[in-house]
């Protein structure tokens, strides 16, 4: 009796190291070499012009004084978690329809978890709190400068990025305590929580008290504070009498608006659902609208709807032109 509890204790010790060193199996978007191909170029495409067109607003924002505002301080921020959270997963897309190698480690799936959860829960929070300071602009004008004073903004951008890296921690930390005896085959491009909860041949029963216990902090907390925001932005601009003085309102938050909505809406369809209507075959597909397609859509919406801006650009090519201008 003794000597089969022992075994039992080896086996079940065993099976839990060879979590600790097991590759899992990334099934993709597509099997077709042809079609991997082509979604390659088209990947790699949005990638480069994530990368750039982020990297140019940030430029953009620091380089011009007349920007040096609440506002574009949380875009700054935006921007970075958008070259964070498309990093986090294009590259082994990329990989993986390049070479067809499909495989990734376990602590490198751990390690792509941890950080996509960090960036989607500081991305929910971040957009949320420009909806607080559109709030603030539009319906305070006058206390607009003492609201969202310099030590308030740093304050919100340092407790966003701490949510994010704290709720992170604590569902990558349960994720360690799962055993992974069944398949190996995520049916996903990336390393995402229910996939791989899918695969656990532990209880998961904390895991998912954790990632509601999520829904309801992160999403439904920062998407209220995001709909109250609105709400009375929407109040305060339909008592405006002029209707010049309404377009300008509207347009100093319009673009905020564009993006929320078209981030939550895509968040809230992915996560927060009963498990039964869960599909990830169909998930997988949505979940681009949140890992890939904000990293693009965000800084040319800012920029193309923002005539500031569009300004500073122009400020800053002319210097350029003027620079380069031989000298007689």
């Amino acid at each position: 009796m003794e000597t089969a509890i022992k075994d039992t204790g080896r086996r079940n010790t065993e099976i839990k190291n060879q979590s600790a060193v097991m590759e899992f199996t990334l099934a993709g978007l597509t099997s077709s070499a042809e079609l991997q191909t082509l979604l390659f170029g088209v990947f790699a495409f949005i990638y480069a012009t994530a990368l750039a067109s982020n990297f140019l607003l940030i430029f953009i924002i620091c380089s011009c004084r007349k920007l040096h505002t609440p506002m574009y301080f949380l875009l700054i921020n935006l921007s970075l978690v958008n070259v964070f959270s498309i990093s986090v997963t294009t590259p082994k897309l990329l990989q993986t329809l390049w070479t067809h190698g499909n495989t990734i480690s376990f602590y490198g799936c751990i390690t792509q978890v941890f950080l996509f959860i960090w960036c989607l829960g500081t991305e929910l929070f971040l957009l949320s709190f420009m909806a607080f300071d559109r709030y603030a602009a539009i319906c305070h004008p006058l206390q607009y400068t003492v609201i969202m004073r310099k030590e308030v903004c740093v304050g919100i951008a340092s407790g966003v990025w701490l949510a994010g890296i704290v709720n992170s921690s604590v569902h990558t930390g349960l994720m360690l305590q799962l055993s992974f005896c069944n398949s190996n085959i995520i049916n996903h491009f990336y390393c995402d929580l229910f996939p791989l909860l899918k695969l656990s041949c532990s209880d998961t029963n904390l895991n998912e008290m954790m990632i509601f216990a999520a829904d309801v902090i992160f999403a439904i907390c920062s998407c209220g504070l995001t709909l109250t925001s609105y709400c009375f932005i929407l109040r305060a601009i339909f008592s405006i009498h002029s209707t010049e003085g309404k377009k300008k309102a509207f347009s100093t938050c319009s673009s905020h608006l564009i993006v929320v909505s078209f981030y939550f809406s895509s968040v809230i369809y992915a996560y927060i659902r009963p498990s039964s209507d869960y599909s990830v075959d169909k998930d997988k597909f949505v979940s681009l609208l949140y890992t890939v397609v904000p990293s693009i859509v965000n800084p040319l919406i800012y920029s193309l709807r923002n005539k500031e801006v569009k300004e500073a650009l122009k400020t800053i090519t002319g210097r350029g032109r003027l620079l380069r201008r031989p000298q007689i």
